[in-house]
């Protein structure tokens, strides 16, 4: 622990009591813990109960200059939930009531540490539900601070697109609301999207209002396969550009495949493999179904099938979502060095396409999945960190995939956030732009508490 701290945390356990904890063990758990990033403790953790709690431990902090990390559920994976100067870290995942639905409306309020199934799950006699699915069972206070999406955000959009309005605990320990339950607004800054992707770094998201959305007479999901990586991104990008509205387009490449069948007892062919699903009336289901099966075969596209079974469906998108894990299983003993890329659609192939050869290139093991309708997808290398050869080529695989969607006028990150892992390509990706972000910072957090150190160092 940071002496430098010590007042700070008597007076937070004088205010707390055993809500405070000290302890290694607790503290490790609270930082970064998905990926081969290093393991960076705050001084102490808070479990908050309320937003209260919250800004009670702000205005603590803040008078003796003590950094603060907010924590979910801890599934970010670029080192979002590090304390590299020490500090406390508040735990928000006792704060997880669903404060209010409006049916009506078909809008939501939730505490920070509702997740995403947790909020599906209370919904589900409503008719209603929260579309933003990342690949983890996150809490909604997670997936704002770095502006989270997922399979279903070719059709429903990201973060970004379904929260209306943020309760926030400011750096002073100052309680906000950004904006009110109304679908739009002229009125002032936008606010609610300036903390939406900030990861923590100008305050502390305590109840966020959502947009819901009501769920369709009939699911369609389907799955077809294709001879190599880059004929699946052809027909996901024609698939785009004929405007079907598909809800979920997911690519998996055969090593992600493999992966799958072994983790999740599936029985798939191991080839490049593209997975879908479509909303709708029963004949609209059927038409954008045959339409699909159109275009794809265009691209060599093979045994497409599709159907409306949910047991079906269930089974083969919680496999898509246990896709890190069912990686991490191929090579156990290995870290995993995860990232993601987002490009314009338009470059899609070609993005992905080059990345695989890198990672072929250098006989690296390394699945690719991706949301790709947005043009989103991820590499999880798999690294034995002892071996100084292939760290090197594995980091310069990440570099060269974070620099190469720049290039093509996209981003390093699609949807996992900078934290401390993608600092480097900011100045790239931002130029002139990232002063303005710094200055905000400044004006809003003078004393460099919220998660410094993160987004740029």
């Amino acid at each position: 622990m940071t002496a430098r701290f010590a007042t700070a945390i008597s007076e937070l356990q004088t205010r707390f009591g055993t809500a405070l904890s000290t302890n290694l063990t607790i503290r490790e758990q609270h930082a970064h813990t998905m990926t081969w990033l290093d393991n960076e403790p705050a001084d102490a953790v808070l479990t908050a109960t309320s937003k209260e709690d919250v800004a009670d431990a702000v205005k603590i902090c803040h008078a003796h200059g003590m950094p603060i990390i907010a924590f979910g559920i801890g599934s970010s994976l670029e080192g979002q939930l590090n304390a590299p100067h020490g500090g406390l870290c508040i735990d928000m995942s006792q704060m997880d009531a669903i404060l209010q639905v409006n049916s009506e409306d078909l809008t939501a309020t939730v505490q920070a540490g509702v997740t995403r199934e947790a909020l599906n799950q209370y919904l589900k006699d409503t008719g209603l539900f929260f579309p933003i699915d990342p690949g983890a069972n996150a809490t909604l206070g997670g997936m704002v601070a770095t502006r989270a999406s997922g399979t279903n955000a070719v059709r429903y959009g990201t973060m970004k697109d379904v929260v209306l309005s943020l309760e926030v605990v400011m750096p002073d320990g100052k309680i906000i609301r950004t904006a009110s339950r109304a679908k739009k607004s002229s009125a002032g800054y936008d606010l609610t999207r300036l903390i939406i992707g900030s990861e923590g770094t100008l305050g502390i998201v305590t109840e966020i209002t959502v947009k819901l959305f009501g769920l369709p007479e009939c699911i369609g999901s389907g799955i077809c396969h294709f001879p190599d990586v880059d004929r699946a991104c052809q027909a996901v990008m024609a698939t785009i550009q004929m405007c079907l509205p598909i809800a979920r387009i997911e690519l998996l490449d055969a090593t992600q495949i493999k992966a799958c069948n072994a983790y999740s007892g599936l029985s798939l062919k191991e080839t490049a493999t593209l997975l879908v699903e479509f909303h709708g009336t029963n004949a609209g289901v059927a038409e954008q179904a045959q339409l699909f099966g159109d275009i794809i075969a265009d691209f060599d596209g093979q045994d497409f099938a599709w159907d409306a079974d949910e047991s079906k469906r269930k089974q083969l998108w919680t496999a898509r979502h246990n896709a890190y894990h069912a990686s991490r299983a191929l090579r156990p003993t290995a870290s995993g060095l995860s990232t993601d890329a987002c490009v314009p659609i338009s470059r899609l192939a070609e993005c992905v396409t080059e990345t695989v050869k890198d990672i072929e290139t250098r006989g690296m093991l390394g699945p690719v999945v991706g949301h790709v309708g947005d043009g989103n997808f991820h590499v999880l290398l798999l690294v034995n960190m002892d071996d100084e050869r292939e760290v090197a080529h594995a980091k310069e695989i990440l570099s060269r995939l974070a620099e190469r969607a720049i290039d093509m006028d996209g981003t390093c990150t699609g949807e996992h956030g900078v934290g401390q892992g993608k600092r480097k390509y900011m100045a790239k990706e931002h130029g002139g732009a990232l002063a303005v972000m710094k200055a905000i910072k400044s004006a809003i957090d003078p004393k460099n508490i919220m998660n410094p150190d993160k987004i740029w160092e």
